[in-house]
Formats: structure tokens, C-alpha cells, sequence
């Protein structure tokens, strides 16, 4: 049942999903997309191919990851777009996605950091990191330093973060970031988004004279995969006020926004394809930069 019917919730659309386009291209430039075999991810990465850019799927499910290949492949004439296996749940998978990636990849102008899980029951990564802070942060992390060498080589280059408005109640928990302790879906996965925001703002103070541009980007509420773990009267919400949802492609606007434009300030968190203002404690340098050195000692990296 709608509550909301005809021009009403017409309006209502067109303030939630943003309207936007453009006709830039990007011939002979490579792009890495995590998760890019469903949703959000997969509608990004036929948007960047249709624009000429050799796209990567990067992804866990390699049955689904080749039947998103031969789905780009007919809908994008000449589309140039390759399936490689990644587990971001592990350190040694991801290892060797990026050895892949060095042997096969000259360039990388884009990394799309967008898989994700939220709001699951509790596991572990094969590392015995919390599953949502160890798959959402921790794996995309260091999927980036791995690959931070060829996006220096290939600037001006992008890496785009998704995250996710859950940042704004989230709270990095540095006394029990994996939460063994106490465990809540939720809550974990908001502080993996809030994860995802800091990075982007260290990273970006780290790397703005290198060529390498960092931002963060909430797609907004999608109707995709990631919502099969909310709880029923969640799912009863997102069912009776559908029309607030957006379609996987409506969500991938701000991605792609950030992708093509120019100018786009580095550091910053982008929704409905334009600058937003994020939480005070995602603009907390001291937060960032003590997460930045958690997660180093974590994965046991040097990262200066």
C-alpha cells in the first residue's frame, strides 16, 4: 500500500532521485569497480564503460561477476569490460586481485571502492575482522594502498569511497572496533560507513600533491542486495514508502558525478550529485588520523 499517489509522489521523486547526465568520456582510461556485478555497482561500472573507459569487475561471485560482463557487453556496443576475483573478507584474495590488476593493468584512473554488506548477523573476515568494519573499511583500505602505485603513476586519477548517510549515527569504537564485546547490525555498519568517510579525508590530505583526487560519496536509499539483512519492520518501511527508493541507477548518479566532473574537491562527501555536509565526527582530523593508524596496525602495513 502507497500512502502517496500521482503528482505527489512525483514531486517526492524528483527530490530524492536527482536527474543528471553528461556526455563526458573516457576513452583509454581503466576503472576498478568493487562489487560491480550487482546494483549499484554494476549499473557504475555500464555507465563508465558506455563512456569508452576499460572497466574491471571486481568481485567475490565470479558466476554472477561473467553474467554482469555478458550483460555490459550487450547492452554497451564495443563495451571493454573484464571479471577478476576479489574477497574483500580477505587479505590474502585481495593480494592477489592487486598482483592481477599489476599484470594485466598499465593504468588505473579510477577505483570505485563500492561493494559492501550492512547490518548482517555477526561473523568474521578470514583475518577475524568484524565482518561489516572489516569488508566495508578494512578492505577497502587496503585494496587502495595496494593499489595506490599505479593510481600515482596514472594521474590524474580518482578513488571514490561509497558510503552511506548511516555515517551520521555512526561512532568508531576504538576500545572494541571489531565488536566482540557487544554486537550490534547496525550499529557496526554505521560505524563502517563513518569509516569509509574518515579515510577518504585522510587519504586525501595524504596524497593531494600526487595527482590523486579522494571523495566520498552516500548514494542515497537504493533498492539493491545490500538491505537483505534489515530487519522486517525495516523491510515493511522500505515497502510501504517504495516510492522513496531509489533504482540501482538513480544511485550510481553520484558516483559517476564524481567520476566525470571536474574540479571535484578532494576530500569531500558528495550526495545527489553535489557537495554535502557530513557528520562533525566525519570532520574530525584526530579521528581520521588515529583510524588511519589503527588500520595500519590491523592489516600490519607501513603506510606514511
Amino acid at each position: 500500500m502507497h500512502l502517496v499517489k500521482g503528482r505527489e509522489m512525483k514531486t517526492l521523486r524528483s527530490l530524492i532521485a536527482t536527474h543528471w547526465s553528461s556526455d563526458a568520456r573516457l576513452d583509454g582510461q581503466t576503472a576498478i569497480v568493487t562489487g560491480g556485478n550487482t546494483g549499484i555497482g554494476k549499473e557504475t561500472a555500464r555507465d563508465l564503460a558506455s563512456r569508452g573507459a576499460h572497466v574491471v569487475l571486481a568481485c567475490r561471485d565470479m558466476e554472477k561477476a561473467e553474467r554482469a560482463v555478458a550483460d555490459i557487453r550487450r547492452e554497451v556496443d564495443g563495451a571493454s569490460v573484464v571479471a577478476r576475483k576479489l574477497d574483500l573478507a580477505d587479505a590474502k584474495s585481495i593480494c592477489e586481485f592487486a598482483e592481477t590488476i599489476y599484470n594485466t593493468e598499465k593504468s588505473l584512473h579510477f577505483l570505485v571502492n563500492n561493494a559492501g554488506v550492512a547490518a548482517c548477523p555477526y561473523s568474521t573476515t578470514a583475518d577475524s575482522f568484524e565482518m561489516q568494519f572489516g569488508v566495508n573499511h578494512l578492505g577497502h583500505f587496503f585494496l587502495t594502498f595496494l593499489l595506490l602505485d599505479l593510481l600515482k603513476h596514472s594521474a590524474p586519477s580518482h578513488v571514490i569511497n561509497v558510503s552511506s548517510m548511516a555515517h551520521l549515527m555512526g561512532k568508531i569504537n576504538f576500545e572494541d572496533v571489531n565488536s566482540r564485546k557487544s554486537y550490534h547490525p547496525f550499529r557496526a555498519y554505521a560505524q563502517s560507513k563513518l569509516a569509509n568517510v574518515l579515510f577518504t579525508r585522510e587519504l586525501a590530505r595524504r596524497v593531494e600533491d600526487l595527482g590523486v583526487t579522494v571523495c566520498a560519496v552516500d548514494p542515497g536509499p537504493v533498492n539493491t542486495e545490500i538491505s537483505r539483512h534489515l530487519v522486517w519492520p525495516m523491510q515493511l518501511l522500505q515497502k510501504t514508502f517504495g516510492f522513496m527508493v531509489k533504482t540501482p541507477e538513480e544511485g550510481s548518479y553520484t558516483t559517476l558525478y564524481c567520476a566525470v566532473t571536474p574540479d571535484i574537491q578532494t576530500g569531500g562527501y558528495y550526495r545527489n550529485c553535489g557537495p554535502a555536509l557530513c557528520s562533525r565526527a566525519a570532520s574530525d582530523d584526530r579521528v581520521a588520523c588515529k583510524l588511519w593508524a589503527l588500520s595500519c596496525y590491523l592489516l600490519g602495513i607501513r603506510w606514511r
